[in-house]
């Protein structure tokens, strides 16, 4: 017999508030978590100072002087009554980015704490689509998931590197990532993309949350020819 129940209360949203300056929004799975976001960001509340989406939560920040966080998570609640969660409402992109994996100063390592070679630890990665679930660390740095099984686990470095080059590919747990710019880091290194990710100056991001990415092997000697290029 099919359930009764409907879509508001299998994917009933968990709402807290963040001291006095929002509210954390916790959602059942990625998929509503990203649509409601959109919805979010693009309905230009004027009350709104900051959409910060994860996995399956969102912060919400709000200019106090123009509306109270009692009335905030009124206008959340109404929203959601009226937002279809099951699927994202915008058309996520695919983007491929050319991965060095022979720059990867790990890749040994993980190969050995996962019981499989290089090969198979390059094939794993760069066969599978990942998903941004979130965007933080450092500006443009993207959070992926999720691993195959047979690459899940790896843990952080027992003392992070003061200087990961811009551009290194790691894993961690059940995610991977990318670091746009060089910066301190306690990922395990698979690999590296020549490709530029974040330029400030100019306002350009190589990803948005729910962009699909994909890995594409590269050789050295390809990696060299485009360094600096932004990605497609």
């Amino acid at each position: 017999m099919a359930s009764t129940k409907n879509k508001s209360t299998l994917l009933k949203p968990i709402i807290q508030p963040i001291a006095d300056m929002g509210i954390l929004v916790r959602f059942e799975n990625e998929s509503a978590c990203q649509t409601f976001s959109n919805k979010i960001i693009k309905a230009e509340y004027t009350w709104v100072l900051d959409v910060v989406p994860a996995y399956k939560a969102v912060a919400l920040y709000h200019n106090p002087t123009i509306i109270s966080l009692k009335n905030v998570t009124t206008e959340v609640n109404n929203l959601l009554k009226n937002l279809e969660l099951k699927t994202p409402t915008q058309q996520s992109k695919v983007v491929e980015v050319p991965c060095c994996y022979q720059l990867g100063a790990d890749l040994e390592i993980v190969a050995e704490l996962k019981g499989l070679t290089t090969k198979e630890v390059i094939r794993l990665h760069s066969e599978t689509e990942y998903c941004v679930y979130a965007i933080g660390f450092s500006p443009g740095f993207p959070y992926m998931g999720y691993l195959p099984k047979e690459l899940e686990g790896v843990p952080r470095l027992a003392t992070p590197r003061l200087k990961v080059p811009a551009g290194s590919v790691g894993l961690t747990g059940i995610q991977t990532g990318i670091y746009p710019e060089q910066k301190p880091g306690g990922w395990h290194l698979i690999g590296q993309t020549p490709n530029l990710l974040v330029d400030i100056l100019t306002q350009y991001f190589a990803f948005n949350i729910g962009d699909k990415v994909r890995f594409s092997p590269i050789s050295k000697s390809t990696f060299t020819k485009l360094v600096g290029a932004k990605l497609k």
